[in-house]
């Protein structure tokens, strides 16, 4: 790993956060009772979304390494759960390049211990916000070489950033800091496929003092204006595949799509 030494900032553990709640319902340890508080009374239907996520981010990063794509902007990263991004990418291209982005503090100490990179390849972590997408891509031109194409990877993260805090708008700073040739890696929660689960699950959040701001299909397709999405388009997690074999059939809350910046 690259990284410039960060402070160690202290870690709230009176209040839930996302990548905790997250690992808890992959089934990890690092969490806290707050977390797993929140997890608990969430429908058995959200271990599946969390678990097709991140299905969904291996089948997207290894067919964009597979395309050549050789660098990797990861935010809201997450605790890491192997395979990380950056393990899915060096398999397929050992030099590939990732730079990891979180704004909960317990993700940079395990950051530093587990997002380790091939000897041939390079891997970073910014304990940073997608709300300042300046700060993030600032920082990632230290490690990514931003005259060459870079995927970005937004996984299950926008859907925590309300239409007030600009959400579109942080995407397409981001975006419009990329090089044609770039890809948006891209998955959301949505309001328009199982309404009475979205209603618990947000209100189960809400007690845990997290807002949610799950979308409908056009909500979630504006992310991707101005791109191309490749085949097979915006689609629910389970559903989208690039390769010769689609995964197994199964019902999914989450939508999916990778596009191509021109």
């Amino acid at each position: 790993m690259t990284s410039n030494p960060q402070p160690s900032p202290s870690i709230d553990t009176s209040r839930a956060h996302p990548a905790r709640v997250y690992d808890w319902l992959l089934g990890g340890k690092d969490n806290y009772p707050v977390d797993e508080a929140v997890g608990e009374r969430l429908p058995p239907e959200a271990r599946d979304a969390a678990r097709q996520n991140r299905q969904f981010m291996h089948r997207a990063a290894a067919w964009l390494a597979t395309q050549g794509i050789d660098q990797f902007l990861d935010i809201g990263t997450g605790i890491p759960t192997e395979p990380n991004l950056h393990q899915i990418v060096q398999e397929v291209v050992p030099s590939a390049k990732v730079v990891y982005t979180d704004n909960d503090p317990i993700v940079l100490r395990h950051a530093e211990a587990l997002l380790i990179s091939r000897p041939e390849g390079a891997t970073d972590y910014i304990q940073a916000d997608v709300r300042d997408p300046e700060a993030i891509v600032r920082h990632a031109r230290h490690i990514l070489d931003f005259d060459r194409p870079v995927a970005l990877s937004l996984i299950a993260l926008m859907h925590f950033i309300s239409d007030e805090q600009d959400a579109h708008g942080i995407v397409r700073a981001l975006v419009d800091t990329l090089p044609s040739g770039s890809h948006l890696i891209l998955s959301h929660a949505a309001s328009d496929l199982y309404p009475d689960l979205v209603e618990q699950v947000v209100a189960e959040y809400a007690k845990g003092g997290i807002k949610l701001a799950f979308r409908t299909r056009p909500e979630v397709e504006r992310f991707f204006d101005g791109m191309d999405l490749v085949t097979p388009g915006l689609v629910t997690a389970t559903e989208w595949f690039a390769a010769s074999v689609a995964p197994a059939a199964e019902g999914s809350g989450i939508y999916a799509g990778v596009a191509r910046i021109r």
